[in-house]
């Protein structure tokens, strides 16, 4: 024997007998959605106040003087029923508005902003008159939200799920068959707040009217398709 031959055999030695590999099962694959929409339990809004200066130090020892009696005014109406907390603080130069003098800084501007939470949905129309009468220059970013949406995003799942299977179930109907074993199953949901608009009413407090949080989950299945 020459040995490429003895190389020949012993490469089919090691390689073992060979195994039939199995033939790959069809499958189908269908999507599902769920929605559940409830009332808030939660709202979100942010006050800010902008001052200015001649300088920087005169910019932001105006600010901090404002910004104090607003936290305090906001926690004040709050009590025990939410947070109040800086989301942004910047003090920056202004320039000349004037082609001459475009990189001449005038003097400065500062500027604070507070995010407020509450669980107490009454509160939000007290809380944006009691932040613009504590000097706010601007109050917006207002939404309504779910101190807790998992349950209502489980509910939503198991909706889109269900809607999944079926979907399955009907497209291997249509193929002359019917669904097996599921093969995967991936998903995806969100909350989605719903922002009000709010402006001042006159002689009256602030009017708020909290819609619904939606909730939106999609599913994903893969079915083995029996014939």
């Amino acid at each position: 024997m020459s040995r490429i031959e003895h190389w020949i055999l012993a490469a089919i030695l090691c390689a073992g007998p060979l195994v039939a590999q199995p033939a790959a099962v069809p499958t189908v694959k269908a999507q599902g959605t769920g929605t559940v929409s409830v009332q808030p339990d939660q709202a979100h809004l942010t006050a800010a106040v902008v001052t200015q200066g001649a300088t920087a130090e005169e910019a932001a020892r105006l600010n901090a003087s404002l910004t104090a009696s607003l936290i305090a005014a906001l926690r004040a109406k709050l009590g025990p029923n939410g947070t109040v907390q800086t989301s942004s603080y910047t003090v920056m130069p202004r320039y000349s508005t004037s082609n001459a003098d475009a990189q001449k800084i005038v003097g400065y501007t500062a500027s604070n902003s507070v995010s407020v939470t509450t669980n107490d949905l009454g509160l939000v129309g007290p809380l944006i008159d009691a932040a613009n009468q504590a000097g706010a220059n601007s109050v917006g970013g207002l939404s309504f939200g779910l101190k807790n949406p998992e349950p209502v995003m489980q509910s939503a799942l198991a909706l889109a799920a269900k809607q999944a299977m079926e979907h399955a179930a009907a497209i291997a109907r249509g193929l002359g068959g019917r669904t097996g074993a599921i093969v995967s199953a991936e998903e995806s949901s969100g909350v989605m707040p719903m922002a009000r608009a709010f402006a001042g009413e006159a002689g009256g407090g602030t009017p708020i009217e909290a819609k619904t949080v939606t909730v939106s989950a999609s599913v994903t299945v893969t079915a083995q398709l029996v014939q």
